[in-house]
């Protein structure tokens, strides 16, 4: 966008002694790390190519301007002071500047009437172009988010890349092509799951789980159902801060929620009671102890989650439901984070049963034991085998 943008303003300014733009990164060792490439292309598709003259190290503009390239890293405080008649300052790959490159740029581009422009996929919330633009933008700011579907020439091979990264992985898919901030994937716990539009069945078997608000907690109503190795998520009830007294008429957004037995969190009893005296005489409590989040969570893992558009609460947390990460060495740590959680608690209350009742899942071996207990299990069982012929051979020659 600010290609064709900076042709256009070299255009206009033409009857006033030309644009002088200096276009940015924060580290620049060659032109083919710039912007100049695309800047040609776009002076091509204009056909204005006898108005511009394009050199190798800058390209001079109608009226006397210059648009030049330049890596803020090798400034000085000093150096950086060759730029104050500059126009325009365009930042490109915003999100690598450093604070020090910011606060070196600010001050120096202060002519009369004019702008810095930036332009950055967004990588942290915690980068100095994002604490500055969406944090608190300074007065006379204009910030604008575009993504692919603003593009009306959106082409097909994009797309195709676009829905390849959406099935395979969410998180490089919210980067890439949504604009989110880029996630530690090491640390996301659900990699198993997409959006994705599709039909309930009316004689299907749902399964229901609910988790109770806290003061700023919401409570939560969710419905699921299990096709093969597919965990389908259709229906969602999501409320902040939502009375005892609201909640039949929240589960009641959730279709067939009075027919269905519901797993809760049993950490409310009260709760619980009050829902069976109030129209849902199905629902029970969860079991819970030592080891159930680890467990269920484990289970959930093994299924493919496809969940529908409407459930925009189940997609952020499976988004974000993390392991914490060691703040002083940036490792991954095996404890889950206890946020972002709240569906996903319901989630592993209504499959409950299912995964202590061992199902055989396609693709898994049915067991009932974790992983690490499973190995231990199969370890004895081979020494067992290699021990037998040997103790076959000494009771034999006991007999002789």
């Amino acid at each position: 966008m600010f290609a064709g943008l900076a042709i256009e303003e070299a255009l206009r300014r033409a009857r006033f002694g030309g644009l002088n733009m200096v276009c940015i990164r924060e580290i620049q060792k060659t032109l083919d790390q710039s912007v100049k490439k695309l800047l040609e292309q776009k002076i091509a598709e204009y056909k204005v190519g006898s108005a511009f003259v394009v050199q190798d190290a800058k390209i001079k503009t109608p009226g006397g301007g210059q648009i030049i390239f330049q890596g803020m890293q090798n400034h000085t405080a000093e150096s950086i002071k060759s730029l104050e008649d500059y126009d325009i300052a365009w930042v490109e790959e915003g999100q690598s500047l450093s604070l020090r490159s910011l606060d070196l740029l600010r001050p120096t581009i202060r002519k009369d009437n004019s702008e810095l422009w930036f332009s950055w996929n967004p990588y942290s919330k915690d980068d100095p172009v994002d604490k500055f633009l969406r944090g608190n933008p300074p007065p006379g700011a204009v910030v604008v988010k575009a993504n692919w579907e603003d593009n009306p020439w959106f082409p097909q091979v994009l797309r195709t890349e676009l829905e390849y990264d959406r099935r395979r992985d969410m998180d490089k898919y919210l980067h890439v092509w949504g604009g989110a901030y880029q996630q530690n994937s090491q640390a996301r716990v659900f990699k198993n799951w997409r959006v994705e539009e599709f039909e309930s069945p009316a004689n299907g078997i749902y399964r229901f789980g609910a988790d109770w608000g806290f003061s700023k907690d919401p409570t939560v109503l969710i419905r699921a159902r299990l096709d093969g190795h597919i965990l389908y998520i259709d229906y969602e009830a999501y409320m902040v801060e939502c009375e005892i007294d609201q909640t039949p008429d929240l589960f009641d957004t959730v279709p067939d929620s009075r027919r269905w037995p519901i797993r809760a969190d049993n950490a409310r009893p009260e709760t619980i009671s009050y829902m069976k005296r109030h129209g849902y005489p199905k629902i029970m409590k969860a079991a819970k102890g030592k080891g159930s989040v680890e467990d269920g969570i484990e289970f959930l893992k093994m299924f493919d989650i496809v969940v529908h558009p409407r459930c925009v609460h189940t997609k952020l947390e499976l988004e974000n439901y993390s392991f914490k990460v060691d703040p002083l060495t940036n490792e991954v740590t095996p404890i889950l984070a206890d946020k972002d959680n709240h569906v996903i608690d319901s989630l592993r209350y209504a499959c409950e049963a299912v995964r202590k009742a061992q199902i055989d899942i396609p693709g898994q071996w049915k067991s009932g034991l974790s992983p690490e207990v499973l190995d231990e299990v199969i370890g004895y069982v081979w020494i067992f085998a290699l021990l037998i012929p040997e103790l076959m051979k000494g009771a034999l020659n006991a007999l002789m």
